[in-house]
């Protein structure tokens, strides 16, 4: 691949040469894996001499194989050949030395992208956009908490000094934690991500970024996904703690990972633009098949047991697929209906899914809605309007509902919606088999 040793070439005149690159795959959870690869072997990378298990892309959560797959030991563990991704080379700013990263996927015994890969999946989806005459538009903002650093992984979360217990738009916040705060935004800067406003958001020790928009909807994910990497990065470098997890504290908002979404035609026309102040049919019929399809799509939406505590009642996140006009409370909200703003917002993903899969089920909900004009319910501000059924707060229903789902199907492939259900199941079975400290503390001694 010349065009990696050309990317690679610049950097070298640039940083100079690389004391290693750090080989990043993404797999099915959206955690990051692969190999640290010495500076000198940017050649050997470029000559698909650099392989990984295929089997690396659906481990479950824990990072073990899952032998209900069909993948790992089970059919002999075969490799994939690496392949960087173009324009994926950055330096690393907050590790000494120099480092670069670069962002790869794997193809299978054909030469082709592995099925498992999840940019395959997005790029799937983008392709039939593409057959259409259309290209979605998308740009993510994502939530995480600072944390002060803990002595072990099952201590509670405990928010920095000083964090009030609602923080919305504090400045003083944003003061108070400059120091880390302007590390992320500088290696943002560093890593070409393509940052807009950085806030402080309503829990203690609660932020959130907003990226801009872009046509390039692979490295919108790629960017939401080196994002969260950096951020725990950094945050460990000043001796806190990030997370991206979907329901840190009972109490206080959890961590949502929003999607605003518009589709351009060749010429960069917005064919969401009513040209008046009421949706047009081609933005009705997106926001219908995103609702009609958020149900079989939940567990890709919420993909863990923590990420249906979002779910229920009072948790500060939309918890049934409905949509309104500029409502912050519904699951699709349409900022603005007219220009090249018009859009719609995806409200109902947590910061713990996989972006790549996390934008397919959004932009394959466009679709269904495109090609089969399913019905629209009234929208949230209309005083006719009918509350919809709450998406289910139950982990294994979800799972159970996408196993079953053609949509999942159509959008993902059948074959990759057996893989991710096949490993949801096997983190169910391990997840729900663990006796918490809150059924001692309430049973053990009273029952």
């Amino acid at each position: 691949m010349t065009s990696f040793l050309d990317e690679f070439k610049a950097y070298v005149a640039e940083h100079g040469k690389p004391d290693r690159i750090e080989l990043m795959l993404c797999d099915l959870n959206g955690v990051l894996r692969g190999k640290w690869l010495p500076g000198e072997g940017a050649a050997k990378l470029a000559k698909g001499g650099v392989r990984l298990p295929l089997s690396t892309y659906a481990p479950n959560i824990f990072g073990e194989e899952v032998p209900a797959t069909g993948l790992g030991i089970v059919v002999g563990d075969p490799d994939g050949e690496i392949r960087p991704i173009p324009g994926s080379l950055q330096r690393v700013p907050w590790v000494g030395g120099n480092v670069a990263q670069v962002q790869v996927v794997m193809t299978d015994d054909s030469g082709e992208v592995s099925y498992l890969c999840p940019q395959a999946r997005l790029q799937a989806v983008l392709d039939r956009f593409t057959a259409r005459g259309a290209h979605p538009v998308v740009a993510t903002e994502l939530e995480f908490y600072l944390l002060q650093k803990r002595d072990s992984p099952e201590a509670p979360p405990v928010p920095p000094t000083g964090s009030p217990t609602a923080q919305n738009y504090d400045l003083d916040v944003l003061r108070r934690l400059e120091h880390v705060l302007k590390d992320i935004t500088d290696a943002c800067a560093t890593q070409g991500l393509a940052t807009d406003t950085l806030i402080a958001e309503y829990g203690p020790g609660q932020f959130e970024i907003n990226f801009h928009h872009t046509q390039d909807v692979l490295a919108a994910a790629e960017t939401a996904l080196h994002f969260k990497r950096l951020v725990s990065e950094i945050a460990d470098s000043h001796d806190y703690e990030a997370t991206f997890m979907a329901k840190p504290y009972a109490d206080y908002p959890g961590n949502g990972m929003h999607a605003h979404m518009s589709l351009v035609d060749g010429a960069g026309k917005n064919l969401f633009d009513a040209g008046t102040d009421a949706p047009s049919p081609l933005l009705k019929q997106a926001v219908a098949g995103v609702l009609a399809t958020m149900r079989d799509l939940q567990a890709v939406f919420a993909p863990h047991m923590n990420s249906y505590r979002r779910f229920l009642p009072e948790s500060f996140a939309p918890c049934a697929p409905d949509w309104g006009r500029d409502h912050r409370g519904a699951a699709v909200r349409i900022p603005e209906v007219s220009g090249p703003g018009a859009r719609l917002e995806h409200r109902i993903c947590g910061a713990d899914v996989n972006p790549y899969l996390a934008l397919a089920g959004i932009l394959g909900g466009v679709l269904y809605g495109l090609e089969n004009d399913p019905p629209l319910p009234l929208p949230l501000d209309d005083p006719n309007a009918k509350p919809a059924q709450r998406l289910t707060h139950d982990w294994r229903q979800a799972v159970e509902r996408f196993a079953a789902s053609e949509a999942a199907a159509d959008i993902y492939t059948a074959a990759y919606r057996d893989v991710y259900v096949a490993v949801r199941r096997d983190e169910i079975a391990r997840m729900m088999t663990e006796i918490t400290p809150a059924e001692y503390r309430t049973y053990l001694s009273r029952l």
